[in-house]
């Protein structure tokens, strides 16, 4: 038992709650934000040591034994994104501090941030299915504040249409945790595993197994279920939208990794094949919408669409490449995704719009914005060695190894598409005769780009550095493939 993974919760949690006090000092609510993070960030950091060096951790809360307490629990997977959705956030908190506004900050801006990554960090780190449904909600809570804050008509509008999304697919989240109850009497997700292992994968639970699809594909944003996605997203300011694009997202992804990984495996033809065709639709739904739109913010949210797929047709897989191709990709896909997020938001700083047409000839005026840009498109189209490669690569290779030509083919084709998307980006923004641009502060572009620069900086070590990184994703994906180890982990405490 440890307490070492409560940490990356409850530190953001007591932060957030700190900084209530200081609803009008704005500076001090940076530099406590800039602290817990940091903080957060450590005790993450030595989160990883701890599960690269004993296994699996788990705690039990309330000095009740699995599977009648609350369980929480860290393998390589959790702790992974835990430390990279700390660190993203921080570095975006940064990028805040130029680009979001004091109205907002003085308007719970950084307690809104802080009490959202406490929901996502739970829902990373919880063992229990109902304690998801909570950090899910704590995390929702806080992003209806974020999505509204600032009071715009258009953030009014789309967060009609966000709530209510979110408000049903809650509602279903606890019918299916009802359903799941009463088949197999437990909450605990490592007794559910092995409880269902037990007997087999009767069709109730392959009716259970499909609702839980639903559920976290709305939070996902899989196809048909992403609907709300490329309007709510793009509504909020950049920073925001680049939280909710790096990190929201993907803790639905995680949870339907987690359970198709650790609940349903004893009819991978039924379950894996749903999985597979969604996988496939969505990256087509998003290779659709990137080359649609002429809308910076429009064209990177497809593209989010079209990583979900890539991802989760390497969970499909169910092989080691497969999956250690999909975590690498999800972690990926984190890192540039907020980068480029950032990078879109200076390019609408400078221009005063994210329309495309009305954009040329920014690498003359704006050099270093252009080139950073260019590599985090390529980075994203998975042009080697950066880091959206290897994921793609071993991705591909599990979907060879499984057979699967034709699927395999689409994915490969995807990352044309992907690149495609990003080029037209650069050459109408960046490509073609300079046009007049609004007044703006050289200094606050220079703020802007030190995040967005570190950001990328981070995603190109990660491609590179992979050969150090290896062994943690090959961990990660050890569990996920062999889930005794999860069930033993947690059973035995």
């Amino acid at each position: 038992m440890i307490n070492l993974l409560l940490f990356p919760i409850i530190i953001p949690f007591f932060t957030a709650i700190l900084l209530l006090f200081f609803k009008e000092q704005v500076r001090i609510q940076r530099v406590l934000t800039v602290i817990g993070l940091s903080a957060g960030i450590a005790a993450a950091l030595s989160l990883v040591y701890k599960v690269k060096q004993d296994g699996i951790q788990s705690i039990t809360l309330g000095s009740w034994p699995a599977p009648f307490g609350i369980t929480l629990v860290s393998d390589m997977l959790s702790a992974l994104l835990v430390t990279t959705t700390l660190i993203i956030t921080l570095i975006i908190v940064i990028y805040s501090f130029s680009s979001i506004g004091r109205e907002r900050e003085r308007f719970f801006y950084y307690p809104a941030i802080l009490f959202m990554i406490t929901g996502v960090n739970g829902a990373f780190t919880t063992g229990d299915i109902f304690n998801m449904f909570v950090f899910f909600e704590v995390l929702l809570i806080a992003s209806y504040l974020l999505i509204v804050l600032g009071g715009e008509k258009r953030q009014l509008r789309e967060s009609i249409k966000y709530i209510l999304v979110n408000v049903i697919s809650s509602a279903f989240f606890v019918i299916t945790i009802a359903y799941l109850y009463s088949v197999v009497g437990t909450l605990n997700m490592a007794d559910i595993g092995d409880k269902i292992a037990s007997i087999g994968q009767p069709p109730i639970l392959s009716v259970i197994g499909v609702l839980m699809m639903l559920v976290f594909g709305i939070k996902a944003g899989i196809f048909p279920l992403y609907f709300w996605m490329p309007g709510s997203y793009a509504a909020p300011p950049v920073p925001i939208l680049a939280l909710f694009g790096a990190l929201l997202t993907k803790v639905g992804v995680y949870a339907i990794m987690r359970i198709d990984t650790l609940f349903f495996v004893s009819d991978l033809g039924f379950t894996h094949t749903i999985l597979l065709v969604l996988a496939l639709l969505t990256i087509a739904a998003g290779c659709i919408g990137a080359l649609a739109y002429f809308d910076l913010k429009q064209i990177i949210i497809y593209n989010i669409l079209i990583a979900i797929g890539v991802i989760l047709f390497g969970v499909a897989q169910m092989n080691e490449p497969g999956m250690q191709g999909a975590i690498f990709y999800l972690l990926h896909d984190m890192l540039i995704k907020g980068a480029l997020f950032l990078l879109i938001g200076i390019i609408i700083y400078v221009t005063g719009t994210s329309n495309l047409r009305e954009m040329g000839g920014l690498i003359k005026t704006h050099p270093s914005l252009g080139w950073m840009y260019l590599v985090a498109a390529f980075g994203l189209a998975g042009i080697p060695p950066l880091s959206g490669f290897v994921g793609k690569l071993l991705i591909v290779q599990g979907g060879f190894e499984h057979g699967r030509l034709f699927s395999t083919i689409v994915i490969l084709a995807s990352s044309l598409v992907v690149l495609l998307s990003v080029i037209r980006i650069f050459v109408y923004a960046f490509w073609g005769e300079p046009k007049v641009l609004r007044p703006s502060d050289r200094s606050i572009y220079r703020r802007m780009m030190f995040p967005a620069v570190l950001l990328v900086a981070l995603s190109v070590a990660y491609g590179v550095g992979t050969e150090w990184i290896y062994p943690y994703i090959s961990d990660a994906a050890h569990v996920l493939l062999n889930p005794d180890s999860y069930i033993t982990a947690v059973l035995k405490e």
